[in-house]
């Protein structure tokens, strides 16, 4: 699996746009101006998207005409291109040889010190793998809301989820590239079905913990709409206090009136004082039931800010394309300032190394963290050396 995710930005919507529709035999005519592409898809092609010519703008911009659709990541036109890709998956059986792709070198070798001063890769048979681009939409109702393709590679014989591959098919399948065989698909669709759920759980499990900062943001947006609400309901308590004290006042000030007036004012101040303390009535009424929900931390209010920026967390196939690739081992020559060793490792086209390599002093897997130091006296990662 890449490290990194795709976002669904302007360019990547026209590119994938271009390449399924062109996939599935549709014309693509991009005109001079780059945003404007004249359409025609075939009455004939296995589509659910609308058959016909017409003129797709790319671009975000209202008002296109009548006979154009917009296309931009939230559109509706390349929603039901991604729904359509969904439901044709796999589209496909790509094949990778060793000549179309560079050695990939891997990550404890990237940035050490010792030099690669030759390699050389044997292949010994070849081997599938289905590389799947996935949809994952984050959202909540509130302002975390992200989209982006995401895509992994699994070997179809033993499930093991393979580095590098789907970079490397996105790489190939890059417009203008011709340089791949393509036929169709040869595994069973129940297998494919096994490994893409099983792919689901290898990417999600992956991209956990971008999920958890989002919902942590998410948390914290929750929270600071929450101590809001707070606020406006302790600011709403102190004005009724306050109110409940004037009336107070007035209601005293009006019952030392009534004993200095004469009877046809009496009544009328009585009638005052009556009305008075109905309105203090409401609003202590009103006040006490504020109290009573600020000493239960506002629960009704609480599940509904919660549940308005849970987080629904949606990953779908988009496409699934069989890879054949080969393997075999690979030579890597290496040399430091002391010594040199040949270092023989499991290998994979457009895979890399497809197995560990261990520091010989304390053991530990050789990775993106714990770098190759030396090849003097074996092999010593960093903190060995």
């Amino acid at each position: 699996m890449t490290d990194a995710s795709i976002p669904i930005t302007q360019s990547v919507v026209e590119d994938f746009t271009e390449r399924y529709l062109r996939s599935l035999g549709c014309q693509v005519n991009v005109k001079t101006h780059a945003e404007e592409w004249e359409i025609t898809i075939p009455s004939d092609v296995d589509t659910k998207l609308p058959r016909g010519e017409f003129t797709l703008v790319c671009d975000s911009t209202e008002g296109a005409g009548e006979d154009a659709e917009l296309l931009h990541p939230e559109s509706s036109f390349f929603q039901r291109v991604l729904d359509d890709a969904a439901d044709r998956a796999p589209v496909g059986n790509v094949t990778i040889e060793s000549a179309d792709t560079d050695v990939i070198i891997p990550d404890w070798l990237r940035e050490s010190d010792v030099e690669v001063t030759d390699v050389q890769f044997t292949p010994y048979y070849d081997r599938s793998a289905l590389v799947i681009l996935f949809r994952v939409s984050v959202e909540t109702v509130s302002e975390y809301q992200q989209e982006f393709l995401r895509g992994i590679g699994i070997d179809v014989r033993s499930g093991e989820v393979l580095p590098n591959i789907d970079g490397t098919l996105l790489d190939l399948t890059k417009p203008g590239n011709t340089s791949l065989s393509t036929s169709g698909v040869t595994i069973d669709p129940e297998r494919i079905k096994q490994l893409v759920d099983a792919s689901r759980e290898s990417l999600v499990s992956d991209i956990r913990p971008m999920i958890d900062e989002i919902h942590r943001e998410a948390s914290r947006a929750a929270d600071a709409e929450l101590e809001e609400y707070r606020q406006l309901q302790q600011q709403r308590e102190e004005e009724l206090e306050a109110k409940l004290g004037r009336l107070q006042s007035q209601i005293e000030d009006l019952s030392k009136t009534i004993e200095n007036v004469d009877q046809e004012d009496r009544v009328e101040v009585l009638q005052e004082r009556r009305e008075l303390r109905s309105e203090l009535e409401e609003m202590d009424a009103d006040l006490t039931e504020l109290r009573r929900r600020r000493e239960q931390g506002y629960p009704n209010q609480q599940r509904e800010i919660r549940d308005r920026h849970a987080l629904e967390v949606i990953v779908t196939p988009v496409t699934v394309t069989e890879v054949q690739y080969e393997r075999g081992d690979i030579e890597f020559e290496l040399a430091d300032d002391v010594a040199s060793v040949t270092l023989t490792i499991g290998y994979g086209s457009g895979v890399g190394v497809t197995e560990d390599i261990d520091c010989d002093l304390c053991n530990r897997p050789l990775s993106r963290e714990i770098q190759l130091a030396t090849v003097n006296n074996g092999i010593q990662c960093m903190d060995c050396s």
